[in-house]
């Protein structure tokens, strides 16, 4: 069997029952160019990492497509395409960003963001509702206030609790799991609530907003501005707005949260939180520590 053969039907099988068939489509076009009609017994280390070369792309692009590769053959194995299944070697698994925001830096960033043109200041919406919430850019600016939505997720503001994931949507590795809303940021929406509001980042014509790659570069640039004329050297030129998910459960752990409950709060697994952010828990090792002390 060739791996486009074995590529396709791992499409036609399995890609369409997952949430987001489009990330297998572009992981497949991109394998697809390099291995075409080879056969999968030509699957092995040397010819891996002959892709991994020549694709000249991150290790985690290219760790992403291996991995689809290496689903598709498995997928084929089981279903009785294939009577084996080579092993597909994977880069290592890239070091996690640990880049979050400090305090001073969160506060520079959102003054930048209120101090935008009418067009840009629903940017300063969007980082409080990342910096209380931890959610991903996608869910902020789908998020609707009072109305269950099939297009998006919402908040309940009178139960408190923000429910990421839009209604009838697969539960997926990307969790989009409930949260209670702490008091300070949901009395906030409850005013936006008041005032009429229907999405948590909407624009000053009462539109939701899909984009906010111009206003998030800009207020970066602002921010550095506001900093520097109070002589303050501020660099966000690494900072995205994912970084609001890592700040957020940073902030949290510092805060002296356990590490259960932060993976509950903002939907990511305890595994993830314990590789990624545990060191910065002052309670880490904190028992192990203690053990030793005695």
């Amino acid at each position: 069997m060739s791996i486009s053969m074995c590529l396709a039907i791992y499409a036609d099988e399995h890609a369409q029952t997952v949430a987001a068939p489009e990330r297998i489509g572009y992981a497949i076009d991109a394998l697809d160019r390099f291995w075409r009609d080879q056969p999968v017994s030509t699957v092995r280390g040397e010819t891996c990492r002959r892709y991994m070369r020549e694709r000249g792309v991150s290790e985690g692009t290219v760790r992403r497509e291996l991995g689809t590769l290496r689903a598709a053959i498995n997928h084929c194995f089981k279903e009785g395409y294939l009577t084996s299944a080579p092993a597909v070697v994977l880069p290592p698994r890239p070091a996690p960003r640990e880049r979050w925001l400090t305090r001073q830096e969160a506060a520079f960033l959102l003054r930048a963001a209120r101090s935008l043109r009418i067009d840009g200041r629903h940017l300063a919406h969007f980082i409080l509702c990342g910096l209380y919430t931890g959610s991903r850019k996608q869910t902020i600016l789908n998020l609707h206030l009072d109305t269950p939505s099939i297009y998006g997720g919402y908040v309940d503001t009178d139960a408190g609790v923000l429910y990421r994931k839009p209604q009838g949507k697969r539960m997926t590795a990307k969790r989009q799991t409930p949260a209670r809303l702490p008091h300070s940021y949901l009395c906030r929406l409850r005013r936006h609530v008041a005032m009429g509001r229907r999405f948590v980042v909407q624009d000053h014509r009462g539109n939701r907003v899909g984009d906010i790659s111009k206003g998030w570069a800009n207020a970066k640039i602002q921010a550095g501005i506001i900093a520097s004329a109070r002589g303050i050297d501020l660099d966000l030129s690494d900072v995205t707005p994912h970084t609001l998910k890592h700040t957020a459960i940073t902030w949290t752990l510092q805060g002296g949260a356990s590490i259960w409950d932060v993976a509950g709060y903002f939907g990511t697994s305890v595994d993830t939180i314990e590789r990624v952010y545990g060191h910065l828990s002052p309670d880490h090792q904190k028992s192990a520590i203690d053990a030793i002390n005695k």
